[in-house]
């Protein structure tokens, strides 16, 4: 007997997909299942659990969830199931309380919490992780436990999707590839015999489109809170992203997809790794006109190695305007940029009141200024305006992104309590810069070239003056362009 949350106590008859699901409980060791929502196999696992229980000595069965209380009830269903057995089946318990069910013969199944700890002291015969994908920190509990199971014990790995990266994704994804010795079991919601297409339109009324896709269609890329929309990271995946050229630099890690045009003006931009093990220095090469992404750096190197690095990149690619994140560690990689007397280095106006943040600055002859401070300041007001551009250009793809690093990073770029920031065991070193060139390539630059055009156009206006004879005749075999200045002629087409 089962407890049905609208039938109330019923037998448990199984559907034909739950039978087949049962069947790879018993073959294979390690399985994760991407389920649609009440298809019953948290109570299908339960049944397993206790059926393990009762013809074996000692089997021990552990139950991780997001909380305590999610992870005991699936204990309440070992429990129901228990308590409705004939006589003859039933053992003997010796535990039974809201959280564990131990029997006579030493098996026994216990619920918690995640923690990173979870399963490290236990001799596990069977682990089951309930809705995984919405566990933090489970890649740390996987890894403790797996000292435990490498004795023989079994691992149920279930969820629904929450979008892509995190360890349910990236589990689901080895097991189709056939890496990790996961076997897949996908439940769509069209599995269940009592559910038809009025049914998952209902879903949609009540849940959203991403909602329904979520909880019905086992569907990664729509699911999940990820800053950008996974359709188009896809997309992207599929249309832009290539292999580099080039694979260069001393480690390898500097990817180029086009060597550089003379003709052509670049922004690198580079986020500065904070230190430690599990943090990147990355940089992007950014064709300005045409919105691009031409080169890109991942590494590990220190701040001084860095700032060469970035100077020695910079100036390959036409002296580009170079543009470093100045917050923490960033400094003393400007700094080695600045002792190496590069002309091209990127300063912004600290004093600059919230509505004026756009009208930044890169004049380097004003690096004197005490209002101008080198490099790019990612602070409260100005890390929603960046991100805000970058999630613009990636939905309108007015950017052009070749690396499957960055793209990577992306689908793990999520909304965590209000604020966008990397998965928890990710990285965004990659993303934050890609998001500050956009944001300087939209407020700076085009506020200089605003300068170029304005300075473009007054002279246009002085070589008509002078086309019209002011300064002389203008027959077709002399320079419209030239102005007396005094004594002297002046080409002012030397200026353009």
């Amino acid at each position: 007997m089962i407890q049905h949350p609208v039938r109330g106590k019923i037998p448990f008859q199984l559907y034909p997909f739950q039978e087949e699901t049962l069947v790879d409980f018993k073959d294979h060791r390690y399985n994760v299942i991407l389920k649609s929502r009440q298809t019953g196999i948290s109570t299908l696992t339960a049944g397993f659990s206790l059926w393990k229980m009762l013809f074996n000595d000692d089997f021990n069965c552990l139950v991780i969830a997001t909380k305590q209380e999610v992870a005991k009830n699936l204990v309440t269903k070992v429990r129901v199931m228990n308590y409705y057995l004939p006589s003859w089946l039933k053992l003997t318990t010796v535990e039974d309380n809201k959280l564990s069910l131990r029997y006579s013969n030493g098996s026994q199944i216990k619920a918690t919490s995640a923690a990173s700890d979870a399963g490290r002291s236990e001799a596990l015969s069977l682990l089951v992780f309930d809705e995984a994908a919405f566990i933090d920190k489970i890649e740390d509990i996987w890894i403790s436990a797996q000292s435990t199971l490498s004795t023989g014990g079994n691992a149920i790995i279930l969820s629904t999707p929450n979008g892509v990266g995190n360890f349910f994704h990236k589990t689901w994804v080895g097991s189709e590839d056939g890496t990790n010795g996961f076997n897949n079991i996908r439940l769509h919601w069209s599995v269940h015999p009592e559910r038809d297409q009025n049914w998952r339109d209902e879903q949609e009324v009540l849940l959203g489109p991403k909602g329904a896709a979520q909880e019905c269609d086992c569907d990664f890329v729509s699911s999940g809170d990820s800053v950008i929309d996974p359709q188009i990271l896809q997309f992207y995946k599929e249309t832009y992203v290539q292999e580099p050229l080039e694979k260069g630099g001393f480690d390898g890690n500097l990817w180029k997809w086009q060597f550089p045009d003379y003709t052509k003006t670049y922004i690198v931009v580079a986020d500065v790794a904070r230190g430690d093990s599990s943090d990147y220095s990355a940089a992007h090469v950014i064709d300005v006109e045409a919105s691009e992404q031409v080169a890109e750096y991942r590494g590990k190197l220190d701040t001084k190695d860095f700032g060469n690095f970035l100077v020695s990149l910079s100036t390959e690619y036409n002296n580009a305007l170079l543009v470093i994140e100045n917050a923490n560690i960033g400094w003393a990689t400007i700094q080695q940029v600045i002792d190496r007397n590069y002309g091209n280095l990127y300063y912004m106006n600290k004093d600059l009141k919230y509505v004026d943040i756009e009208h930044q600055h890169s004049n380097r002859y004003r690096s004197q200024d005490k209002s101008m401070v080198a490099g790019f300041s990612t602070t409260s007001r100005t890390r929603p305006l960046i991100i805000s551009k970058l999630e613009e250009y990636v939905r309108e793809k007015s950017i052009i992104i070749r690396s499957v690093r960055t793209i990577d990073e992306l689908f793990t770029f999520i909304w965590m309590n209000g604020r966008a920031e990397a998965m928890r065991g990710y990285n965004d070193d990659l993303t934050m810069s890609l998001a500050i060139s956009l944001w300087v390539r939209d407020t700076a630059l085009r506020l200089r070239q605003e300068g170029i055009d304005l300075t473009k156009k007054s002279i246009d206006g002085i070589s008509s003056y002078t086309y019209s004879g002011v300064y002389g005749s203008n027959n077709d075999d002399e320079n419209p362009w030239q102005m007396k200045v005094g004594d002297e002629i002046e080409d002012l087409s030397k200026w353009l």
